[in-house]
């Protein structure tokens, strides 16, 4: 029988629409002034490279005159027209236009016209990759406050449409003398099996495992360990679960640009055995202080930041209050025997702190092959800091020969060379860059930023190619080209989905209210023990400053 291809067929169908269609559409004009320059719209992406099954990326013009023309067309023939102001395409005459489209550019013709006539601006261009987006992302939407934290939601969004749903609302319990505060929606492999997790802090506190429509509720602090879990990695083939567990605090400052300081006294890392209910430590010492775990692809190794903390003074809450951007954190690795579930001795993989620098986030990519991470000029909760942009270290599977230029020198634990890591300069701005994460297929990245205003996290997407380089980021369409600037709230940290959450927010609520089964504490998850040492002392003002109290 005769193969068809599906995408052919579609853009076929689609195309015909159109021409059906067109008696209906505004025409372009037949005489005009042309413009040497490219129109000023917002969102401005020309020259973004983007998915052919995005959403349309709908702007504004911002150019004066009485009457506006937009017409959307193809390198291979197509032709979307629309008028107003607005540019608002129609969702299916665009992805029928980006589907042609697929591996060549897309342009943009501006026309405006004022009392001389109609002026025909420089065509803007977006080139539409081959391959396509994940259709789903899941994010926390949360005002910049520090008060009203709890007004927040943990929403999905489809990226081929504007259809958005919120999965669970962190005031449907809401209880006026307690508080309560949901984050770390984590997708376990881009939710391909419908399962996830998010956490519930302070009143009805537990972390909620999704899996299909069905939810549980599961305590995971123990007498052993100094917190419940808080950023999560998900093992990609087994049923286990690394997480830090922090000692967070917030300190406000008066005179820095940045408006607030995200402070970890204390962290350890963690594993849990989501079959047993139970925990094991993996780092945990008093001088050193992990976050952020991420597993490679193989599940093979898990890669971690960790900040060595030289005490000043006895009080140690205290002492990071004053010296907190003297921790700089690197980038280490464990390598994993997913037989035994034991893990290695710990290696650097990128020294952070020899460039004066901070390191947090690592994310690898689905191939292997690099490892995402934001660089700053200190600690670890990037989102505050304006010097926070997107990195990435490639992950050579042979050896390196050190003197090439294109590597560093061994690190003193370590006799493994490293290429040097690369800064994505396409993705970065003056202000913070931030919550990165890759796609399941490694094309497209999704991070925050604070570029359009400074204050408010937007999301952005990069095409990644297979040199290893990024692309123009464009910002997530939005159907109309205000929304972002009318939404006084922030996007935070944003995961890929390729299905949609299934468990609704009424079950959610129902596990919320519930009983949490409490986890165990089953010993230490290394092959061979390391010293172990207890954490940080924490004081009676410290608990009472951080702790519950803290919207993260």
């Amino acid at each position: 029988m005769k193969q068809f291809d599906s995408h052919k067929i579609y853009a076929w169908m689609w195309a015909l629409s159109i021409t059906l269609l067109a008696g209906c559409r505004p025409s372009v004009p037949s005489s005009y002034i042309e413009v040497e320059y490219p129109a000023a719209v917002t969102p401005d992406n020309d020259g973004a490279t983007i998915p052919p099954n995005i959403a349309p990326l709908n702007f504004r013009i911002l150019e004066e005159g009485n009457e506006y023309l937009t017409c959307a067309r193809s390198a291979k023939g197509g032709q979307l027209t629309v008028s107003g102001r607005d540019a608002c395409f129609d969702q299916g005459d665009w992805h029928a236009l980006a589907e042609q489209t697929r591996g060549d550019s897309l342009y943009i013709d501006i026309y405006v016209k004022d009392g001389t006539g109609w002026k025909r601006f420089a065509a803007q261009r977006y080139f539409v990759a081959e391959e396509s987006i994940d259709p789903y992302i899941t994010y926390r939407l949360i005002r910049p406050s520090y008060v009203t934290y709890e007004e927040l939601t943990i929403n999905e969004r489809s990226t081929e449409s504007f259809d958005e749903r919120v999965i669970y609302e962190n005031m449907r319990l809401e209880d006026s003398s307690q508080g309560q505060c949901i984050n770390c929606h984590m997708p376990r492999n881009w939710n391909r099996d419908a399962q996830s997790q998010f956490h519930v802090r302070q009143a009805l506190g537990g972390t909620i495992f999704i899996d299909g429509n069905k939810a549980a509720k599961v305590n995971l602090k123990t007498d052993s360990t100094m917190s419940a879990g808080v950023y999560p990695a998900w093992h990609p083939t087994q049923n286990l679960i690394a997480y830090s567990v922090n000692e967070t605090g917030q300190v406000f400052h008066t005179l820095d640009v940045q408006k607030v300081e995200v402070i970890d006294y204390a962290s350890d890392l963690i594993l849990y055995d989501a079959e047993n209910n139970s925990i094991q430590s993996i780092d945990r010492t008093r001088c050193d202080f992990e976050s952020f775990p991420a597993w490679s692809p193989d599940g093979n190794t898990l890669y971690y930041i960790s900040a060595h903390y030289y005490q000043r003074a006895e009080d140690i809450d205290a002492d990071l209050d004053n010296n907190y951007d003297q921790l700089h954190y690197n980038i280490y690795a464990r390598d994993f025997d997913q037989k035994t579930r034991k893990f290695g001795p710990r290696r650097l993989v990128f020294d952070a702190e020899s460039r004066g620098k901070s390191a947090s986030v690592p994310r690898v990519s689905p191939d292997g092959r690099y490892l995402l991470f934001t660089l700053a000029d200190y600690g670890q909760f990037h989102i505050w800091h304006k010097s926070a942009d997107l990195w990435v270290l490639p992950l050579s599977p042979r050896p390196v020969h050190c003197n090439s230029a294109a590597t560093i020198p061994p690190s003193p634990d370590s006799s493994t060379c490293f290429l040097y890591p690369q800064e994505l300069t396409p993705l970065n701005s003056s202000e913070a860059e931030s919550y990165h994460t890759w796609s399941s297929n490694g094309r497209w990245i999704l991070f925050s930023s604070r570029r359009d205003d400074g204050n408010y996290t937007r999301l952005y997407i990069s095409y990644f190619d297979n040199g290893g380089r990024a692309h123009k980021p464009f910002r997530l369409p939005q159907r109309s080209a205000d929304a972002d600037d009318l939404l006084l709230r922030s996007y935070n940290a944003a995961e890929f989905l390729v299905r949609q959450v299934k468990a609704t927010p009424k079950q959610i609520a129902a596990t919320i209210r519930g009983d949490a089964s409490n986890a165990s504490y089953t010993g230490s998850a290394l092959l061979r023990q390391e010293p172990d040492c207890t954490a940080v002392t924490i004081n009676t003002d410290a608990a009472a400053r951080r702790g519950e109290s803290v919207g993260y």
